[in-house]
């Protein structure tokens, strides 16, 4: 049961990238199964900074197979942009990138609608990046979705694409007035789109399957968090597939038997992008130093993101969900700088204490934090590698994270660096 899957239990941007590098020489393949262009995997090594969307992380190791599964939804532009940006980076992409025949295409309308339905729903806009995934999901589920393997029959593609354009038209012309678009256009860049990717589509569930009975090694990516699954997570708030553990299975057509380890990754606080309720949200100035020091700004839209302390509330709640038994802790580094570090370790809710994590924003945004008060301490240097030679109150704080979610902590990570890391 070689599969190990790599998800991120908060809201996103929990540094997922950097484990999925670190892990991935240990792997024969990493697989992607869910999410677009939305998300943005940072890796830094040897201070050169690589922002991923699409490609697996581990195409930074030249010995990885990367797959791009069928549970995503492929931007044209943004995946030929990233694969020209690593190869000018000399890094070897055409024999090791596998796209799955069965992923969903995000067409120019996609990112059309997407921008302007956020634009018109205004205090009750989700905060979307507007790069199209939400719409591109709506066609999956209403049957209407263009996938890549239907760019193999140009009757075919051409037919459904005039469809959708035509009804897509529609909408724009009479429910939001705005131009309509050029079907050629589109056809003939997305023609030329196929040529270019041509070489690395594959049918990428067999591929996977067989590998698993040949004994080799996979690691899953997940992309944003489960606190944004759009069945499990903090609705409507939340994108638009699956990041928990079952998505794994459905984005890349591999049976849940397949899996045999999980590993969650939490930020050593809290942080969220976009609209939502954020019950450990601060807006004073230890939200404001956690955002500057941890330079909490959104990878791909470089939007500011909303800080907070550490929710062992809610991730008690994504530990249940995706049943995470270890743990990638990051950033721990960016709370040396603080006197007290709190910690949210329960919810009250109109004066009572809440034993389960709510499924209604009503409830979630008017919470009272329970707060546990932990010590801080200080500046660490660098150059530690031993978890026994950190400061007593880190690990105080590291095996309270560990006792409080019944989960073991395996790493931690101390930078961004691909070195600043120490294994527990």
């Amino acid at each position: 049961m070689p599969v190990t899957v790599i998800l991120g239990t908060q809201w996103g941007d929990e540094g997922k990238g950097k484990i999925v590098d670190l892990l991935s020489d240990k792997y024969d393949i990493v697989a992607r199964y869910q999410g677009g262009a939305n998300a943005g995997h940072t890796v830094v090594i040897n201070g050169k900074k690589f922002i991923l969307h699409l490609i697996p992380s581990g195409i930074l190791h030249p010995n990885t197979v990367c797959i791009i599964g069928n549970g995503t939804v492929i931007d044209p532009d943004a995946l030929i942009s990233e694969i020209n940006t690593l190869e000018q980076e000399g890094i070897e992409v055409r024999d090791r990138l596998l796209i799955s025949h069965k992923a969903h295409l995000i067409m120019p309308y996609h990112k059309l609608l997407d921008t302007i339905s956020e634009s018109t729903l205004s205090q009750k806009a989700i905060g979307t990046t507007g790069r199209g995934i939400g719409p591109a999901y709506i066609d999956k589920f209403t049957r209407v979705g263009i996938r890549i393997v239907d760019l193999l029959n140009l009757d075919t593609f051409t037919e459904k694409l005039r469809f959708n354009i035509n009804e897509k038209n529609n909408l724009l012309r009479k429910l939001y007035q705005t131009n309509e678009l050029n079907i050629d256009e589109i056809i003939h860049k997305y023609l030329e789109f196929d040529k270019i990717i041509d070489p690395y589509i594959k049918d990428t569930t067999t591929y996977l399957n067989q590998a698993i009975a040949d004994g080799k090694s996979i690691l899953a990516e997940g992309a944003q968090g489960a606190m944004l699954d759009v069945d499990h997570g903090t609705y409507p708030f939340v994108t638009s597939s699956n990041p928990t553990v079952g998505g794994a299975c459905t984005g890349l057509g591999i049976p849940p038997t397949s899996i045999n380890r999980i590993i969650g990754v939490v930020k050593a606080y809290s942080t969220r992008v976009g609209n939502g309720p954020f019950p450990t949200e601060q807006f004073d100035e230890n939200g404001e130093q956690l955002r500057k020091i941890g330079d909490e700004f959104g990878s791909t839209t470089g939007r500011p993101r909303r800080c907070g302390w550490l929710d062992l509330f809610a991730l008690k709640y994504s530990a249940m969900i995706n049943g995470f038994k270890e743990i990638a802790l990051t950033k721990i580094d960016v709370l040396e700088n603080f006197e007290t570090i709190k910690v949210c370790t329960g919810y009250n809710y109109q004066g009572k204490e809440l034993k389960n994590f709510p499924a209604d924003n009503q409830t979630l945004e008017n919470v009272e934090c329970q707060y546990t008060d932990l010590p801080s301490w200080g500046p660490v240097a660098k150059n530690i590698s031993k978890y026994a030679d950190l400061p007593s109150a880190m690990k105080q704080y590291i095996e309270f994270i560990e006792d409080y979610l019944g989960s073991k902590i395996c790493l931690i990570s101390t930078g961004p660096g691909r070195d600043e890391v120490i294994y527990k």
